[in-house]
């Protein structure tokens, strides 16, 4: 469908966004405002919130590096924000410069005010139990979102120069939930994904200790102080889908702390990427498309 477009400086920019047909919200949940971008508190990088209706920005490689994998990414957020570039823009383009087609997911989130970082914070000290039961609807529609994600790429896979066996998805603490479940819950051939990547996922709101009823190839990684505790639960996985011969990898760093994405940090944690690289092309996801 034509290479991707790039600005003055290099940097690979956005082919096009796309709006994405998913399971619809329910009538009581009303989103005021619009979108809305800010710097997040924690770690002082760019967020979006607020999302009421799902999308994909597209990120396609040069013609002559594609591979024909394609790459849904889903950042995270608690599921009230997207860390949009150091767990979206910038893994994709980290995906164009090695021939992978990246497709950054804005799945539906919780609504939120002006500060949905402070919101967050102040519900997660109130009761993490409460936090997940408020958010249960919204994570639910952000699980669809990413099945819907794998569904649309599959579907016109032809026109991105995709491998319709070659589709896989990524995701980082709440995106990691997303790119989890898409694994654990696809409902069929359409929406199943080729592979995870769910990175310092938020594992606990799934069914995660029951493996996929396929051998879905998964990556994971996190960091031993990850601040939520979401070491535990990724290695509580990794033993329970490796024990069902799911194809599975874990990375645990030393340090790094949660939200690392894309960040260099000059920690450990910098190294999951090459791990991640490494791993896509043990399984052929890496080799050229044949023409």
């Amino acid at each position: 469908m034509g290479m991707v477009l790039l600005t003055m400086q290099g940097q690979t920019a956005p082919f096009k966004t796309i709006r994405l047909a998913s399971a619809p919200a329910t009538p009581e949940m009303v989103w005021e405002g619009g979108e809305r971008t800010q710097i997040s508190d924690w770690d002082g990088l760019p967020t979006v919130s607020n999302v009421s209706e799902p999308t994909l920005t597209v990120f396609l490689p040069e013609p002559s590096k594609a591979t024909g994998t394609a790459l849904v990414i889903a950042p995270g957020g608690g599921f009230h924000t997207l860390s949009i570039d150091n767990e979206g823009r910038d893994v994709a383009r980290w995906c164009v410069e090695h021939g992978i087609a990246a497709f950054v997911l804005k799945y539906r989130l919780v609504p939120t005010g002006e500060n949905p970082g402070r919101e967050f914070a102040e519900k997660l000290q109130r009761s993490q139990e409460e936090l997940d039961r408020q958010m249960s609807p919204y994570i639910a529609l952000a699980k669809a979102d990413g099945l819907a994600a794998i569904a649309y790429i599959r579907e016109h896979a032809k026109s991105y120069g995709v491998k319709p066996d070659q589709i896989g998805i990524i995701g980082f603490s709440a995106g990691g939930t997303v790119a989890a479940a898409a694994a654990l819950e696809f409902t069929s051939e359409a929406n199943r994904p080729n592979f995870t990547a769910p990175i310092y996922p938020a594992l606990h709101v799934l069914d995660y200790l029951h493996p996929p009823k396929e051998a879905i190839p998964a990556f994971f990684a996190v960091t031993e102080d990850d601040q939520f505790g979401f070491q535990v639960q990724t290695q509580q996985a990794f033993q329970a889908w490796n024990a069902a011969r799911v194809a599975s990898e874990l990375h645990l760093y030393p340090k790094g702390g949660h939200g690392f994405g894309m960040r260099r940090q000059g920690l450990p944690s910098d190294a999951w990427i090459t791990a991640f690289e490494a791993w896509l092309g043990y399984y052929g996801f890496l080799a050229p498309a044949t023409r």
